[in-house]
């Protein structure tokens, strides 16, 4: 048997991709792996491309992407019929996601910037910082 065709446990499995054995069992339970083989007294036997499979996974989560998008994605890599335009639009609709949320995090550093501007730090009671806090936001919330 080649040496890359050995079945090895969740450990060796968990260390060669990256990925906690905590996580490699809940991807597992996800649907992520497909069928994972299992010895007669019940343990866990990953083959090379399981592994693999989790490197991917661990890459994508890297990159952000949801448990959901990465089991698209997943089922998609595995698809060698599939169209890359639709691998495509998953990740332009995850850059979309991003851009919102980077523009929200730029606003924040702003509006926390222009507190700190006006604060003085100094032993008087008055704050800006707690003023703006204790009166709200009068900007609605983003969806």
């Amino acid at each position: 048997m080649r040496p890359e065709a050995t079945p090895i446990n969740i450990g060796r499995a968990a260390r060669a991709s990256g990925v906690s054995a905590k996580m490699v069992r809940h991807y597992e339970s996800l649907g992520l792996l497909g069928e994972v083989a299992r010895t007669d007294s019940g343990y866990r036997q990953y083959r090379a491309a399981d592994v693999h499979t989790l490197r991917f996974i661990r890459r994508a989560r890297e990159l952000g992407f949801s448990m959901a998008e990465i089991a698209e994605l997943v089922s998609l890599w595995h698809d060698r019929g599939r169209a890359s335009a639709d691998v495509k639009h998953i990740a332009q609709r995850h850059l979309a996601e991003l851009e919102q949320r980077i523009a929200a995090l730029q606003d924040m550093r702003r509006t926390l910037d222009d507190l700190l501007c006006h604060c003085h730090g100094d032993a008087r009671p008055d704050c800006p910082i707690l003023d703006e806090l204790a009166a709200g936001s009068s900007r609605p919330e983003r969806a």
